[in-house]
């Protein structure tokens, strides 16, 4: 396993504990630290906005393109104004998930800079 896909890897959990680590007992609805966090009164929302801005400025430090960092914090600063209206905000944060689609475009665009490399790269083999 390569460096990134080990940062990758480690984003993901991230993410999953932020958004989706917990599921509401007799349902399929599942939600994170940044939830249960977000409860908290004017500080809450402040709290989890940390970790969410770790994922995107390991996305930068990847080399993840002006554009898709934009929408990563571009869906943090939704997930954190959203968040910070009682109740209609918590309810936003369970349906919303910032963090996993901001790894998502991670992985997306790792993934497509991955296969223009292979495409790049020729072919080894036997000559014939």
């Amino acid at each position: 396993m390569s460096e990134i896909e080990r940062e990758l890897d480690h984003l993901n959990r991230l993410a999953r504990t932020l958004d989706s680590r917990f599921v509401l007992p007799g349902t399929s609805i599942r939600f994170g630290l940044d939830t249960l966090i977000g409860l908290v009164p004017g500080i809450g929302d402040t709290l989890v906005a940390a970790p969410s801005a770790w994922i995107i400025w390991r996305g930068h430090r990847m080399g993840i393109g002006k554009r898709h960092i934009a929408r990563m914090v571009a869906n943090s600063a939704a997930d954190y104004v959203i968040g910070l209206v009682p109740v209609i905000g918590d309810l936003f944060d369970v349906g919303f998930k910032a963090n996993l689609r901001n790894v998502a475009i991670l992985q997306e665009q790792l993934n497509a800079r991955k296969q223009a490399q292979s495409a790049v790269q020729p072919e080894t083999g036997a000559l014939a």
